[in-house]
C-alpha cells in the first residue's frame, strides 16, 4: 500500500506521512453486529491507580470484533476492505453463502469480491484458513493459533508473515517474524499469506498531536526530573545518571535487562531463539 506525503506548509507536515488508503472503502461504516463499545481506562486499573503510564485521552473508537478462531467452514466472499483503529493492519468483511457476515485480518493481495475458504480442504491461496498439517512446508501464514480452536495468538501485525519450515509427529516447525522457530501443533489453525498494509512502518507521524489522538500521553525523562521522582533526577545541569546502569522510576534496570522467567513452561517448544542462542 502506498505512502502519501505533503507539502511542507508547517514543520509538522514537511515529515508528516500517512497511508494512501488503496483498495479500502473509504465510505463504508462499521459493520454494528460486529463492532463494540470499547471504553478507555487511562492505564488505571480498578483501584483507580496508574498501572501503564502514559495512556490517556485519544479519539473515540470502537471495536471491531475479529474472526480468529475462522471456526466456520466453507465459502465467503469479500465485501470490502475497511480500516480499523484498533490495529495496525487492515481488516476485511466477509460474508458467507449463508448471510453471515465476519471481519477478519486482510491479508496482502486480498480484494473486494474474492472468494475464500476456511476448512482443511482449502486451496492455498491468501485469506484461506486451514490446519497446519494441510499447508505445504515452505508456505508464508500469518494468524498462527497456539492452542488448537483457541483462536490466532501469532503474526498478527500489518506487514508480518511466518513461514512453515518443517513438519513431523505431529509437530511443525514455524519461523516467526522476529527469526524465533518455534514447534505448533499441527492440527493449529493458520491462515495462507502475509498481513496486508505492508508500508504501515514506513509511516511518519510528524507531530505530537497525532501520538495523542492515538491515546498516548507524552513521556517525560527521568534526567530532568528531581531526585525524589526519579532515580536519574537531581544534580546542577546535564548530569550522567550516576549508578551503573539506566534504571526505572522504581530502580530495576532498565535498557536490556532480562525480564523473562528463566523456566518457561514453553521454553521446549522453542527451537531457535530470536537471538540465536
Amino acid at each position: 500500500m502506498a505512502i502519501k506525503t505533503y507539502k511542507p506548509t508547517t514543520p509538522s507536515r514537511r515529515h508528516m506521512t500517512v497511508s494512501a488508503f488503496e483498495g479500502i472503502d473509504k465510505k463504508a461504516k462499521p459493520e454494528r453486529s460486529l463492532t463494540e463499545v470499547l471504553k478507555k481506562h487511562a492505564g488505571r486499573n480498578s483501584y483507580g491507580r496508574i498501572t501503564v503510564r502514559h495512556h490517556g485521552g485519544g479519539n473515540r473508537q470502537k471495536y471491531r470484533v475479529i474472526d480468529f478462531k475462522r471456526d466456520k467452514d466453507g465459502k465467503a466472499t469479500v465485501v470490502n476492505l475497511q480500516y480499523d483503529p484498533n490495529r495496525s493492519a487492515n481488516i476485511a468483511l466477509i460474508e458467507y453463502e449463508d448471510g453471515e457476515r465476519r471481519y477478519i485480518l486482510a491479508p496482502n493481495g486480498l480484494k473486494a469480491g474474492h472468494i475464500i475458504m476456511t476448512g482443511a480442504d482449502a486451496d492455498i491461496l491468501p485469506g484461506n484458513c486451514l490446519p497446519i498439517a494441510n499447508i505445504p512446508v515452505g508456505e508464508m501464514i500469518h494468524n498462527i493459533e497456539l492452542y488448537p480452536g483457541k483462536g490466532a495468538q501469532l503474526v498478527r501485525a500489518a506487514g508480518v508473515a511466518a513461514q512453515l519450515m518443517a513438519k513431523e509427529n505431529g509437530m511443525a516447525q514455524v519461523r516467526l517474524p522476529s527469526g524465533e522457530v518455534r514447534y505448533i501443533r499441527e492440527n493449529c489453525k493458520a491462515t495462507i499469506g502475509q498481513v496486508g498494509n505492508t508500508d504501515w512502518a514506513n509511516i511518519q507521524l510528524g507531530k505530537a498531536g497525532r501520538k495523542r489522538h492515538m491515546g498516548w500521553r507524552p513521556t517525560v525523562r527521568g534526567s530532568v526530573m528531581n531526585p525524589n521522582d526519579h532515580p536519574h533526577g537531581g544534580g546542577e545541569g546535564k548530569s550522567p545518571v550516576g549508578r551503573p546502569g539506566p534504571v526505572t522510576p522504581w530502580g530495576k534496570p532498565a535498557l536490556g535487562y532480562k525480564t523473562r522467567k528463566t523456566k518457561n513452561r514453553t521454553d521446549k517448544f522453542i527451537v531457535k531463539r530470536r537471538n540465536s542462542k
